[in-house]
């Protein structure tokens, strides 16, 4: 039986951006037919016809299904798909696509037959190809790499890529861990999970800056500190790997 690997892409207000985002997954599907790839768009909070453009293109085909969530948050949508999902490996990216699909086999293999429980896509290391990123952002993303590292001594890089895989044992383990239910959610979930033994890989991506991104860096930066300094002094979650 085909390994069943669900994509959820969460969003917020895009829909314009959604049917390309479709289009170019299940484009990919096509020349990628090993896994039974599945998307599930999670809506959370849309104002926007972004729900409506969802189901419409959920008419046209069998792989997609759609959940809406009337509160907003990234990690909020990844928290309810994940959890109900009954696919063996879960995965998530971003809506525009900035990370490059070629990489969405490996991550999926990786958790799928090498060994790991969680696979993620890198912009910081050496073989990442990084391509239009400002200069603000390249310095804030590397400081933060930075400042997490140094308070909790990870041995990963890059925590916020959205471009990730996780085995479902260990999302339904993990997940329910993880307070934050916006941006550090990421952060949050890769700590808890290195702390508590889980094995997570990470692998080198091209991602290519998208300019019309929604994340207000100044702000998310600081929600992420904040989320930091919460876990370590309130302390880490543990669970049986």
């Amino acid at each position: 039986m085909a390994l069943t690997v669900d994509v959820v892409i969460p969003v917020l207000n895009e829909e314009s951006a959604l049917p390309v985002c479709i289009g170019k997954l299940r484009d990919f599907f096509a020349r990628n037919p090993g896994p039974r790839w599945r998307i599930l768009v999670a809506d959370n909070g849309s104002t926007d016809r972004t729900a409506e453009v969802a189901e419409e293109l959920m008419t046209h085909s069998g792989d997609l299904s759609v959940t809406h969530l009337e509160l907003r948050g990234r990690g909020r949508a990844l928290k309810q798909a994940w959890l109900e999902s009954d696919a063996e490996v879960l995965c998530y990216m971003d809506v525009d696509l900035s990370t490059d699909l070629k990489s969405l086999p490996e991550i999926v293999d990786a958790v799928a037959e090498g060994g790991y429980d969680l696979a993620i896509g890198s912009r910081l290391l050496k073989d990442s190809d990084v391509v239009g990123r400002t200069l603000k952002r390249e310095i804030t993303s590397r400081g933060y790499s930075l400042l997490f590292r140094s308070m909790f001594c990870t041995g990963f890089r890059d925590a916020q890529c959205g471009f990730k895989a996780i085995k479902r044992d260990a999302a339904q383990k993990l997940v329910p861990l993880v307070v934050d239910n916006a941006w550090f959610f990421d952060s949050e979930l890769l700590i808890i999970a290195e702390k508590n033994g889980f094995r997570i890989k990470e692998v080198p991506v091209r991602w290519v800056d998208d300019p019309d991104t929604r994340v207000r860096i100044i702000s998310t930066a600081w929600e992420d500190i904040k989320g930091l300094l919460r876990l370590r002094f309130r302390g880490i979650p543990h669970t049986e790997r």
